[in-house]
């Protein structure tokens, strides 16, 4: 499947509030043909980057879209992650490069109204999360090992190198 894949470079926010909540999306589509139904599993904003986009400016333009938070580049932490996932969405197989920022201390209504026509499409709930919570529940989430790369993130700004995640 990675042979053809098409190789799709995003940018994604791990958005914490105050008391160190992440906010998540539920993803609920695989198919334009396919209404969306139960929520499949949980992600972080973000999304694909642009024409001459960089990743933080990606963010940035994602953060606007999905959740309707505008922020200034340089208030991103990181890179602190990098994942790469392979899989299909719409008959199409995709070679996710993602890079994940950190957004801290955000308190923030959702506001949905910038949402792209995909986005709107798929009807997505959002809902903070604590670790704890993530650690604790039945749901699927991306990356799988979030419950736990997200309690080394809450410990404090983050000053290595951008960890590899599943």
């Amino acid at each position: 499947m990675g042979d053809k894949a098409v190789v799709r470079p995003s940018a994604r926010v791990v958005v914490l509030d105050p008391a160190g909540r992440v906010l998540l999306l539920g993803a609920r589509l695989t198919h334009l043909d396919v209404p969306p139904g139960d929520v499949l599993f949980w992600y972080t904003p973000g999304g694909g980057m642009e024409a001459g986009e960089s990743l933080r400016s990606a963010a940035v333009r994602e953060l606007a879209e999905e959740i309707g938070l505008d922020v200034d580049p340089a208030a991103l932490e990181g890179p602190v992650w990098f994942r790469r996932f392979v899989g299909p969405f719409d008959g199409v197989d995709y070679d996710n490069r993602e890079t994940y920022f950190v957004l801290r201390d955000v308190v923030h209504e959702v506001d949905a109204r910038g949402r792209t026509e995909l986005e709107i499409l798929g009807d997505e709930p959002h809902r903070w999360w604590t670790a704890e919570e993530i650690a604790g529940s039945a749901e699927e989430f991306a990356p799988r090992e979030l419950a736990v790369v997200l309690r080394v993130l809450l410990e404090g700004p983050w000053t290595g190198v951008p960890r590899i995640v599943t």
